[in-house]
């Protein structure tokens, strides 16, 4: 008796009234989990906002957290943007920092000038490859990418636990499966306290955005991504621009786990990548897949997180209380982009039909 119809196209302004609308009965459902549990509902959003914020280094902790979160969904959102479904930005952030920590582990005597282009080079050949494994497969064989990519996920993470095992482990770790710390002279150097990541995410949000809009390629990931029927009709290779594309949102993702390794961890271990290519999947969505969209809303979701662990400390919350309440806010989030395409209708037909009966 209800169906789902596709609307009319809302106006800017009545999408963000509906985003806002989401966003606000997201903390009112929040809050009234928060009031279930005994707490102030009030001063746990306030705690949120003021533990991102609240001291020079909170704000550092927040925009380290955002660095690899931004880069990530900036690698997702090129393949997204063909309608290529890659989920595997968490592998390929992995591999970015396998290719990485090689040269910082093995090659650290090289002079800086040498030593971190090369990192950042290796970093881009280790993601890209990583995600252009499926890209082929998928070419060739008509394989499909969700799995294929969310499968090599778990493989690149086995591949640092052997190397944590066996061939990179630390020998000075009395037997401890861990990998050595990085010289100082293979860890990025920091900019106002922080890491150059962020500017290194920046550059890359620019570029992105000038790349997808007002280039030949980016016209072409679009012209995929709308009908690959028209855009062989219009003479492009698509294959080749899968191929291309599919190489180049693993290489994006590859730098962020180059970032995450030398910059942030200073080591690699199985926990580089934490689930930022599954939220940065997300990010790319609500950002509609815009880097400059995805700048702010990455940065939302790292105040978000730290904001949560000031909250699990002070206020003695577990782990997945914070979890559950982020967890409320993407429902509400992500349930509304559903609202501003669709739309649940009376099927009139079949209640006459029923009612006739």
């Amino acid at each position: 008796m209800i169906r789902i119809v596709k609307t009319k196209e809302k106006s800017k302004k009545q999408q963000m009234l509906l985003r806002l609308a989401a966003f606000v009965l997201a903390l009112c459902a929040g809050g009234l989990f928060l009031l279930v549990l005994g707490n102030n509902p009030f001063a746990i959003y306030g705690t949120i906002l003021s533990g991102a914020f609240r001291s020079e280094m909170a704000i550092q902790a927040t925009i380290k957290i955002m660095i690899p979160l931004l880069i990530a969904s900036l690698g997702v959102m090129l393949a997204f943007k063909m309608k290529f479904w890659n989920i595997g930005g968490e592998g390929q952030l992995i591999m970015g920092g396998v290719f990485a920590s090689y040269f910082a582990l093995f090659h650290a005597d090289w002079p800086g000038f040498i030593l971190f282009p090369v990192m950042f080079i290796a970093g881009i050949i280790g993601g890209g490859i990583w995600a252009l494994i499926p890209a082929f497969f998928k070419v060739k064989f008509g394989t499909n990418e969700t799995l294929f990519t969310l499968m090599l996920n778990y493989i690149a993470l086995y591949l640092v636990s052997w190397l944590q095992e066996d061939p990179w482990r630390d020998p000075a770790a009395n037997g401890f499966p861990k990998i050595a710390s990085f010289d100082k002279s293979a860890v990025l150097p920091k900019l106002f306290g922080v890491q150059i990541g962020w500017v290194i995410a920046l550059i890359l949000v620019a570029v992105l955005f000038v790349y997808l809009r007002y280039t030949k390629q980016g016209y072409e990931i679009s012209v995929v991504g709308e009908s690959r029927a028209t855009a062989t009709y219009a003479g492009m290779n698509v294959q080749k621009i899968i191929l291309r594309t599919m190489f180049l949102s693993g290489a994006v993702a590859g730098i962020a786990g180059m970032v995450q390794v030398t910059g942030s961890d200073r080591t690699l271990t199985t926990g580089v990548a934490g689930g930022v290519g599954f939220t940065a999947i997300i990010v790319a969505w609500l950002a509609q897949l815009n880097p400059v969209s995805s700048l702010i809303i990455a940065f939302l979701f790292s105040v978000l997180e730290k904001g949560s662990s000031v909250v699990q400390s002070q206020f003695g919350l577990s782990t997945d209380c914070a979890d559950v309440l982020q967890g409320i806010i993407l429902f509400f989030v992500l349930g509304c982009e559903f609202f501003i395409r669709y739309k649940f209708v009376r099927d009139k037909k079949q209640s006459a039909a029923e009612g006739g009966k």
